[in-house]
């Protein structure tokens, strides 16, 4: 199995910068990861999707974070980062990490979820 562990959560100002992590590791040998992101949920709402980034590198971002965050991943620490500038009150929530791999031997997909860090940002 995968396990990932996230780090990089916090509490900031209105305006400031975060950067979350997200690194895979157990089985990752078994599989192919593709799609990596970040799914976000504050409370009383339904969780949503920040970012995410393919294996070819191509991105895709909820239209209320264009512009401010930026996703990226380094394949060979299959890890996934999350840059957060200008950040405001709305964008607090429990930060979730997410992947979608392909296991080599069955090609069955799985996904994965981490545990949840909090980004706090205050008025």
């Amino acid at each position: 199995q995968v396990q990932l562990v996230e780090s990089g959560g916090g509490l900031v100002q209105a305006g400031g910068s975060l950067r979350l992590s997200c690194a895979a590791s157990g089985s990752t040998f078994r599989f192919s990861i593709n799609t990596m992101g970040w799914y976000r949920q504050a409370p009383g709402k339904q969780r949503e999707l920040v970012a995410a980034i393919g294996t070819g590198g191509s991105m895709d971002y909820a239209d209320s974070v264009k512009g401010r965050f930026t996703i990226s991943r380094d394949n060979a620490k299959n890890t996934v980062y999350l840059q957060m500038n200008g950040l405001k009150p709305e964008d607090t929530a429990v930060y979730y990490c997410h992947i979608r791999a392909r296991e080599y031997i069955s090609s069955s997909e799985y996904v994965y979820w981490g545990q949840g860090t909090q980004v706090t940002v205050s008025s």
